[in-house]
């Protein structure tokens, strides 16, 4: 089976858009969305949906 490069580095990483969800988690209650993004180096869009993903777990 073929692997995209993002799909590749997070099997590889265990993680989501490059983040860590473990300080992702720690960050989320102490900084906004925009501090947030420009730590890890993410969209605002993409930390929503990190939001989503967590809130689904």
């Amino acid at each position: 089976m073929r692997y995209h490069e993002k799909q590749w580095n997070a099997n590889l990483t265990k993680d989501v858009f490059g983040v860590d969800l473990h300080q992702f988690m720690e960050m989320e209650g102490n900084h906004n969305h925009m501090e947030i993004a420009e730590e890890f180096g993410i969209t605002l869009g993409e930390v929503k949906k990190l939001k989503k993903k967590i809130t689904r777990s």
